[in-house]
């Protein structure tokens, strides 16, 4: 799919954050635009998964705004939703379910399309063959955050995937194809704003925002 706009797909401007009276980070000016990669570093603590947070619309900054396709995102918050993925620390993964019954919820949720089958042939893209009917539960850390990952496969028409720490708990083949998904996504020109202890080597451009542990 392309898009094809030239316009910044996220921009933040003048973000601050405050926590528990502390000021996590103050004035941050960022944007991305398609085929672009925005990744966000610095210590734990830092404040990384509170401006991705804020990025998605789930916190208030203490100032400033977010901006898609140069409209707050609160003012444009339909089209906002429809295009984006967040994948964040939580999985939003019902232990109870099997990975069939997830996806499927999930799609439910966000009125994406799909069929049995198509599931199916997600997981076993995904490598979880001979895993589909087990509950959450019993799965490795490793294949819940695989299963979760499927949504970036399923929400064909998010141009923007603001994803925290993805590649956490995957294996060699899991992190391989998770890049080769990412490259995919920035080919057909869509955005990605990421935070990662892994080194991202993708051939794409790539600004860094690095955030300092404040006291």
């Amino acid at each position: 799919m392309e898009w094809g706009r030239n316009l910044a797909v996220l921009s933040g401007q003048n973000l601050s954050c405050v926590k528990q009276d502390r000021a996590l980070f103050e004035n941050i000016d960022l944007c991305v635009n398609e085929s672009e990669i925005l990744y966000v570093r610095g210590q734990n603590g830092a404040g990384k998964t509170s401006l991705l947070r804020i990025l998605v619309g789930l916190s208030d900054p203490a100032s400033g705004q977010v901006l898609f396709d140069d409209q707050p995102i609160k003012v444009n918050a339909p089209n906002f939703h429809r295009e984006l993925v967040y994948f964040g620390h939580k999985l939003g993964l019902n232990s109870d379910l099997n990975a069939l019954e997830n996806l499927a919820y999930w799609c439910q949720l966000n009125s994406v399309q799909t069929d049995q089958q198509q599931l199916y042939s997600l997981l076993a893209t995904l490598g979880l063959v001979g895993l589909e009917d087990l509950p959450i539960r019993q799965l490795s850390a490793g294949q819940q955050r695989r299963v979760a990952l499927g949504r970036l496969w399923l929400k064909t028409k998010a141009r923007l995937w603001i994803l925290d720490e993805p590649f956490t708990a995957l294996d060699v083949q899991g992190i391989a194809l998770l890049k080769n998904k990412l490259l995919s996504h920035l080919d057909s020109g869509g955005a990605v704003i990421i935070t990662s202890h892994q080194q991202l080597d993708l051939p794409y451009k790539t600004q860094e925002l690095m955030l300092e542990y404040r006291l």
